[in-house]
């Protein structure tokens, strides 16, 4: 999968680029020839070997790049900016026609670099502000500057010139390199704007790229702003500047032999790959290889339709690009997981092309394992979700129990306490209602731990601390309550801690034949701890026992976990963990 940054070029003739190789050659050595034969250059040898230092770069990096990837627009703009080197030397000509070509052009090869940063990788300008940034600086570099040669600017014997205003020409030369040297400095602000935006760092070979982006317009825009203002140190400054400015191709050469060196970490990828990596250690070895930091990994769930990280969180690709290209990854005809990754990588199809078949398998596994963990998020979040519509129906059946059944058994004593003044003299009577109201009070109590039992209303009521009292009152056996809290809990959490602590004395006054017991709840590195030791006959059932099985379905549900050690003869110890940060 391509960058979408292409420009769908043709791909060029081996005789096109030998052509312009031959003729990139001819331009530097005229380039060289110019400055020596012009008695106005100062120090022309160097002049001239600074210019060739750009011209062969730009023209030989063009080429290179235009052959790895033809489909992209950077390749040919970077050997224009070569050539526009060129034709700007032509203003060091003797005659006057080569000459006037050579003014015209003074200024075009600041903005054709100007492009060519901007442009990268892609080739195309792929934003408002870098378009009109561009077209503004072609604007300047070429209409103010004919307007000049026509006032009698630049200088007095160039064939465009039709009338003699030197302070016209004057002024609006300080416009125009005023308004390239500002646009430079925007220039530079998207750059940083841009590598910003990735949020990841580039790979070594982009970053001495962008970086030596930006310090070729700090040098352009710092140069014009001191020839406008004849600065002693201009002749300084230009040759800094021009020696900075060749610098961009030779560091694109730098980074296209990296690649070829990062080649051989394929080996080097197979061979660790083959010990099985676990998936959090994939994408580092895959970042290795392809030498790319910001590499980062989206795996494919076709059950959900949708990418995802390693834990299994959905992500969505366009959100995760911030500047990066995109590379699927697929295996047996369908999508296992995709790259994002430096743009720049797409210049070597080889090197993704020998990762992506290197790490197919060990990306299949990764891929299987992002489904389990997506799977068991979505479990977890059912077995919540039923757990807590269950306790809502336990809070409804509850209220129906206290205001429903209770609340007519009780009107019902009542009722029969008035009927039992009434018979004074029925001691039959008197006897038969007195055994139906002890009746009704037995069914009433009976009736309210079934409701303690479907919900705790006391909890709800009165807190975690003062239900957990109450219970520790009526267990069949002494216990030692200690409660560290502060404050309230979330209502499903201190349920959660009730039903423990409820279950747990109730299998130790069952089972334990314990003479004792200790319950302590508190908090301890965000958790609620609740933990219940008794001094019985230990080895309980924690496999067969279907309430601490709901126990610890209730608590895992939260995200805790519950554990119990049980030894034979040696008591039981029940420990909750749940997480309440």
């Amino acid at each position: 999968m391509r960058d979408r940054g292409q420009g769908n070029l043709p791909a060029p003739s081996p005789s096109l680029l030998w052509a312009l190789a031959l003729i990139g050659c001819a331009a530097a050595a005229l380039t060289l020839y110019l400055a020596l034969t012009n008695g106005h250059v100062h120090e022309p040898g160097l002049q001239g070997a600074l210019f060739v230092w750009i011209i062969l770069p730009y023209v030989f990096g063009g080429l290179i790049a235009w052959q790895r990837r033809p489909d992209s627009r950077l390749g040919p703009l970077m050997v224009i900016a070569g050539f526009g080197m060129f034709m700007s030397s032509l203003a060091w000509a003797n005659a006057t026609v080569p000459a006037t070509i050579g003014q015209a052009f003074d200024l075009v090869p600041a903005v054709i670099f100007l492009h060519v940063f901007l442009a990268f990788p892609s080739g195309r300008l792929e934003g408002r502000i870098e378009r009109t940034l561009v077209a503004t600086g072609y604007a300047a570099a070429i209409g103010l500057q004919v307007v000049e040669m026509m006032l009698g600017g630049v200088r007095p014997d160039n064939l465009l010139k039709i009338a003699e205003e030197p302070d016209t020409a004057h002024f609006l030369q300080g416009v125009q390199l005023y308004a390239i040297s500002a646009i430079s400095l925007a220039a530079i602000a998207v750059l940083a704007a841009r590598r910003r935006g990735a949020g990841r760092p580039l790979r070594r070979s982009s970053a001495l790229l962008v970086d030596s982006f930006a310090l070729a317009l700090v040098m352009i825009a710092v140069l014009l702003v001191a020839g406008y203002n004849e600065w002693p140190s201009f002749e300084t400054i230009r040759r800094a500047t021009l020696l900075v400015i060749g610098i961009a191709p030779v560091a694109f050469l730098i980074g296209l032999l990296h690649a070829r060196l990062a080649r051989s970490a394929v080996v080097d990828l197979f061979v660790e790959l083959r010990v099985d990596p676990r998936p959090a250690d994939l994408r580092d070895a895959l970042a290795r290889a392809l030498r790319d930091p910001s590499l980062a990994l989206a795996y494919w769930l076709p059950e959900y339709g949708t990418y995802a990280d390693l834990d299994g969180r959905p992500i969505d690709l366009e959100d995760e690009r911030g500047g990066r290209a995109t590379t699927v990854i697929e295996r047996d005809n369908g999508r296992i997981a995709a790259l994002l990754h430096d743009p720049m990588l797409n210049d070597e199809p080889e090197l993704l092309n020998g990762v992506r078949a290197a790490a197919g398998i060990a990306l299949e596994n990764a891929q299987l394992q992002a489904e389990l963990r997506a799977r068991l998020d979505e479990l977890n979040g059912s077995r919540e979700r039923i757990i807590e519509a269950g306790q809502k129906e336990r809070q409804r059946l509850e209220r129906n129990l206290h205001d429903g059944a209770q609340q007519r058994l009780i009107a019902l004593s009542l009722q029969l306490g008035r009927l039992e003044q009434q018979t004074n003299g029925d001691r039959d009577a008197r006897t038969g209602l007195e055994q139906a109201r002890r009746e009704i009070a037995l069914s009433l109590e009976e009736l309210r731990d079934v409701a303690r039992g479907i919900h705790p209303a006391v909890v709800s009521g009165h807190g975690l601390a003062v239900a957990l009292e109450s219970l520790a009152a009526g267990a069949p056996l002494p216990v030692r309550l200690t409660v560290e809290l502060e404050g309230r809990l979330q209502e499903r959490l201190e349920v959660a801690a009730y039903y423990v602590v409820s279950e747990s004395l109730a299998n130790v006054g069952k089972h334990a034949r314990a003479s004792s017991a200790t319950v302590d709840v508190g908090r301890n590195n965000g958790h609620l701890v609740v933990e219940i030791v008794d001094d019985g006959i230990g080895g309980a059932d924690t496999e067969h026992g279907s309430g601490l099985r709901g126990l610890a379905d209730r608590v895992e549900a939260l995200g805790g976990r519950l554990r119990i050690w049980t030894p034979l003869g040696g008591g039981t110890r029940v420990r909750a963990e749940i997480p309440c940060a």
